[in-house]
């Protein structure tokens, strides 16, 4: 099997949009996702069985947040027009409902998409935390703006990166086989009923972390994150991405920062979750490279997992961070880390 596998946390969550750079400075601008990790423009070959059969033309950037948290990676099609979901995500649907972005600041926050003009979204405030308020990208996707502790950096306003991601299952009993056992997020924070019968928000919602983050690579600058898992109690639920591909429009995956990921693969094929996408040992990914896989949950939920080799961070220096030579259970330094803000993007 090889070297046991290593799971740091979430990497980026991918979202489907009509324009890339259109999205990236929105989410640069409002979100302060401005590191602009990579921006790779070619033929999407390897996911063309969630593609409708054939290679796409695509664009992907992978923006970060120089505070600390995960990434998104902004997605496009550039030879078909993508498609959104035939009605409005309910909670409990299948796939992926919301992320959750962290403040040390909720005030701030707030104050910061009010002058955003960002829509508020008041009537999915039962199934948060009390630390917590709902707002909605302008391309229709949920975003929870949360209170956290667990800080790389606060000198870059009051937000920072992705630190959860909320899915909906069928089973969540059933669906912890893959969240908790395999990618050990085993520690339960919360598991709770929401709302009555007959409401519209009728919800199990278990709420799971990591007990042990563990260390390593980037994990000082991803830092803990927090997976919540919705069932419907009452109403049966729709599959967001029924019918339509892989990048379309809303979150298309969850992705893992991982080490030792033919290991992982192994482990997913033994206890029944086979990796459905394989990339090459080494796939170049814009100026990184790596090496990736996707499997899918219970209900079809993509679930990406990454093991990076190199990451670029001047090119006309032709300086890099090569992780595959590092011990997989030492951070990186703090300030090669910061050393990533030369990859900002100002707007």
């Amino acid at each position: 099997m090889g070297e046991e596998k290593i799971i740091y946390g979430i990497q980026q969550v991918g979202i489907g949009v009509h324009d890339a750079e259109e999205a990236f400075r929105w989410y640069g601008q409002v979100l302060k996702a401005d590191l602009l990790v990579f921006d790779d423009k070619n033929v999407a070959t390897h996911m063309a069985r969630y593609m409708g059969g054939k290679p796409r033309q695509k664009r992907a950037l992978f923006a970060m947040q120089a505070n600390g948290g995960s990434g998104y990676e902004i997605w496009q099609y550039e030879d078909r027009t993508p498609t959104g979901p035939p009605q409005p995500i309910q909670l409990g649907d299948l796939g992926i409902n919301y992320i959750s972005v962290k403040s040390h600041d909720l005030a701030a926050a707030r104050s910061r998409m009010e002058k955003a003009q960002v829509e508020f979204r008041v009537d999915f405030s039962s199934a948060l935390g009390k630390d917590s308020f709902m707002i909605q990208d302008p391309y229709g996707n949920l975003i929870a703006i949360k209170s956290a502790d667990d800080w790389f950096s606060k000198s870059d306003g009051p937000l920072g990166g992705i630190c959860g991601v909320t899915i909906g299952v069928t089973d969540i009993d059933r669906s912890l086989r893959l969240y908790s056992d395999i990618l050990g997020y085993e520690e339960v924070v919360e598991d709770v009923v929401i709302g009555q019968p007959g409401d519209e928000h009728y919800l199990r919602k278990v709420q799971l972390r990591m007990p042990n983050v563990p260390q390593g690579g980037f994990s000082q600058w991803l830092g803990s994150s927090e997976l919540t898992l919705l069932q419907c109690l009452e109403r049966q639920p729709v599959k967001i991405f029924e019918n339509r591909y892989w990048g379309d429009l809303g979150y298309i995956h969850v992705c893992f920062d991982t080490k030792h990921i033919g290991s992982l693969m192994d482990e997913c094929e033994a206890k029944g979750y086979p990796f459905q996408v394989k990339s090459e040992e080494t796939f170049e990914m814009g100026d990184t490279n790596g090496r990736w896989g996707y499997l899918e949950d219970d209900d079809g939920t993509l679930i990406e997992f990454v093991e990076a080799h190199r990451i670029p961070l001047f090119k006309p220096l032709n300086l890099s961070i090569d992780l595959q030579k590092r011990d997989p259970h030492r951070p990186l330094p703090r300030w090669l880390i910061k050393a990533l803000s030369l990859k900002r993007v100002r707007f």
